[in-house]
């Protein structure tokens, strides 16, 4: 059996695993649906509910604060819809998915406002190879020093999650710690690639791809494994089309790029998005990151949904310390 078909069979399964539910007796969670529904929490926040889903039997919805870009699960009962009106995500989501396409890096690569300080995303694609456990401990150490849990988006495909459960425990228990603030990024439940394949015909473009379960079927895979996705998305490869982007926008998604990945040579600045991989496929980025961390220099790492809202400090405060819940 050639490499590729070995591969595709092993997608195939990770779907039937990880497929959306239809039976209580396949997940907790049931019923998965996109929704777009507008409401005031308690507080009279802002919010929009973009899933909804039944937990165990209870009606949840997956909810984002339409201001800070915060990540909740919140019971049915305590929904009740308002009226529209123009809101921060709205503006954000309307300007990262709209044109021109680009077959590469598109969506938000960089803070829309000026900032001081420097986003740090970690991809963990599947891969047979532990996770760069040294380098996330670099960052827990940066919190113990600071007193503050370290930003940090993590971009997680179902195909990693499903073969590291150990691993991912290990950054569940730094986030608990108060040690990392990590934003939870949805890449992809399979994370398809064939080094064969032109980038037109390859990643989530590969023929028969089944795009929305890719996105949807991923976020049921992180809520079952007890993390709450944010309202990004990265694209496996960073490689999308037309028809992706305006299938993020319909999903209420932010599509993530970025405009320093180490790796490539690309140096970071204020306001960048940082991009290494953390699961052990890609070790020139991990070696240059841990120089930039070691540096007399080293960066100030701001949580991911402050690069959409750095000009309202009340907001950046907000998502500094409540991070992706």
């Amino acid at each position: 059996m050639s490499w590729r078909k070995l591969l595709q069979l092993n997608v195939l399964l990770l779907l039937a695993l990880f497929a959306i539910p239809t039976s209580p007796l396949a997940s907790t969670i049931t019923g998965y649906q996109p929704v777009v529904i507008n409401y005031l929490d308690s507080s009279g926040a802002r919010q929009l509910a973009i899933r909804s889903f039944s937990k165990a039997g209870t009606p949840y919805y997956l909810v984002v604060d339409q201001d800070t870009l915060a990540t909740k699960l919140a019971p049915a009962t305590s929904v009740k819809p308002a009226t529209a009106e123009a809101t921060p995500f709205d503006d954000i989501l309307a300007k990262k998915t709209a044109p021109p396409y680009s077959l590469q890096n598109f969506g938000l690569k960089h803070a829309i406002r000026p900032v001081s300080g420097m986003f740090l995303s970690v991809d963990l694609c599947p891969s047979k190879r532990p996770f760069e456990k040294g380098m996330f401990e670099a960052l827990t150490a940066i919190s113990r020093t600071s007193g503050r849990p370290t930003p940090v988006a993590i971009c997680i495909s179902g195909a990693w999650l499903s073969t590291h459960r150990e691993e991912l425990s290990w950054l569940k228990d730094q986030e608990q710690k108060g040690l990392l603030a990590i934003t939870w990024v949805n890449h992809s439940l399979s994370h398809f690639y064939d080094p064969a394949l032109l980038l037109e015909r390859n990643f989530m473009l590969a023929a028969g791809t089944n795009q929305r379960m890719e996105i949807l079927a991923n976020e049921v895979a992180m809520l079952e494994a007890g993390i709450t996705p944010s309202p990004f998305f990265r694209f496996p490869g960073l490689v999308s089309d037309e028809r992706l982007a305006k299938l993020l926008r319909e999903l209420s998604l932010i599509p993530l790029g970025a405009d320093a990945w180490l790796a490539k040579g690309e140096a970071p600045r204020d306001g960048s998005i940082i991009l290494v991989h953390g699961n052990g496929n890609e070790p020139p980025g991990i070696v240059k990151l841990m120089k930039l961390l070691q540096s007399s220099n080293s960066p100030h790492f701001l949580p991911l949904t402050a690069a959409t809202t750095a000009s309202r400090n009340n907001l950046l405060d907000k998502a500094a310390t409540a991070g992706q819940r």
